[in-house]
């Protein structure tokens, strides 16, 4: 099964329930993106790949991917982009058009109005290409090194929310809480962006980002999608955010809410998983050394185990089509696919595998070929009608060419003398 070869693009996944979602996808034009952490294994140069991080804009920019989130970490070993915003003033200056964003900003490690200030910079600085995440920190041991107590950290998070976008609006704030203090606080740079950047927040499993994304009407980032127990909790987490956006007199909007999950693909299921062998093992011991969510049952192959209880997809395009597909009957309509960026293959083959996503799943999803698709069809069901006109039309210029010779040569033997003027002279 796994080696062969994907199917050509109008027949992927064509699964039971397609007509609701093309109801679906009427409504919302799937975008398409990454959520960037970075996982860069130990023994790589670090300074190589950051680089490389950054020449995967590049790609992405011109593949028409619409949007990358950068994260934030302190601890660890893989995840060494310790500041989005650095990263995204460098990745702005090498892109034209993909849409850049913190995700997230971790709120609880930096006083609220240094946020603000710096979001509203790269909003200028971008021309409104910025996008704002916020969390509370998702490594323990980065805010263990700040002694900040895990404990505290959705609190702080929510706080310093507020304070921010209060800040965005042009307020002036003066509060004084346990962890930071603001004394008639003001920006005196205010948005580029009107009436300020996309604010999103993020969700995992806990009701935390629903519940703020309702209360603020803030988009959402459903980190662990495909992760069986935050695929679980999709519907909940945004069925929090709808009940609480409708006590604030408010309704959600599914355009704003993004799905996470880790994705590698080729032209085949084998060339697919051969390519993945070359990291996933690493990728999978560092995620179960922060936390052991992974366990891979004793005997099995972990690329196997993982894709077969649906952590993730490795296979061709179609079975991207299927996983999203597969979201879609989950959750109902949502408005961007983020691919987990990750170090499962080498750098070409990474490459590769976002080329087969672009030529291939995201015009099934912008349904970009359904026109040209039903002309091809148009003419096939009617190629005889066609070719008979064709032909009919080509004899009847023969015919004619013919006619007109004959009516020259005749003209001819009776004598016919050239005018010395005008278009027949010639």
């Amino acid at each position: 099964m796994r080696g062969r070869l994907f199917a050509p693009p109008d027949n992927f996944a064509t699964v039971a329930g397609y007509n609701k979602r093309e109801a679906m996808m009427s409504e919302i034009t799937l975008r398409h993106g990454i959520f960037l952490p970075p996982f860069h294994p130990n023994e790589e140069d670090p300074t190589q790949c950051i680089e490389r991080d950054l020449d995967l804009m590049v790609w992405l920019d011109k593949l028409g991917f619409h949007e990358a989130w950068i994260g934030e970490h302190h601890s660890a070993g893989f995840e060494i982009i310790s500041s989005p915003e650095i990263f995204i003033a460098f990745a702005a200056e090498r892109t034209r058009n993909i849409r850049l964003g913190t995700g997230v900003a971790s709120l609880p490690y930096h006083h609220p109005m240094m946020v603000a200030d710096r979001i509203v910079q790269l909003d200028h600085m971008t021309r409104g290409r910025i996008m704002f995440s916020a969390g509370p920190g998702l490594l323990a041991s980065d805010a263990i090194m700040m002694g900040i107590d895990p404990l505290t950290q959705r609190d702080r998070m929510a706080e310093s929310l507020d304070a921010i976008l209060r800040l965005f609006k042009g307020e002036i704030v003066t509060e004084k809480t346990d962890w930071y203090t603001m004394e008639g606080a003001r920006l005196h740079l205010l948005p580029y962006t009107k009436p300020y950047p996309e604010v999103a927040v993020v969700s995992a499993i806990t009701p935390s980002g629903g519940r703020l994304a309702g209360k603020y009407d803030l988009g959402m980032i459903c980190v662990a999608a495909t992760n069986p127990f935050g695929y679980d909790a999709l519907a909940s987490n945004w069925q929090i955010a709808c009940d609480v956006a409708q006590e604030h007199g408010r309704s959600m909007d599914p355009a704003r809410l993004r799905l996470v999950g880790p994705i590698h693909i080729a032209e085949t299921r084998d060339q697919a998983f051969a390519n993945a062998k070359w990291g996933f093992e690493r990728y999978l011991g560092y995620l179960n050394n922060n936390q052991p969510r992974f366990i891979v049952p004793k005997g099995e192959d972990p690329l196997e185990w993982f894709v077969e209880s649906r952590y993730g997809v490795c296979g061709t395009p179609d079975d991207a089509i299927a996983l999203i597909e597969r979201l879609q009957e989950k959750q109902g309509a949502f408005g961007a696919f983020l691919h987990q960026a990750h170090n499962w293959a080498d750098w070409e083959a990474t490459k590769r595998s976002y080329e087969l996503y672009a030529r291939y799943v995201m015009p099934h999803f912008s349904r970009l070929n359904q026109s040209r698709s039903a002309s091809y069809q148009w003419c096939g069901d009617n190629r005889d009608e066609f070719s008979a006109k064709r032909n009919a039309a080509a004899k009847a210029m023969f015919d004619k060419h013919e006619a007109e010779q004959r009516a020259v040569k005749e003209g001819a033997g009776a004598g016919t003398v050239r005018p010395a003027r005008g278009r027949e002279a010639w």
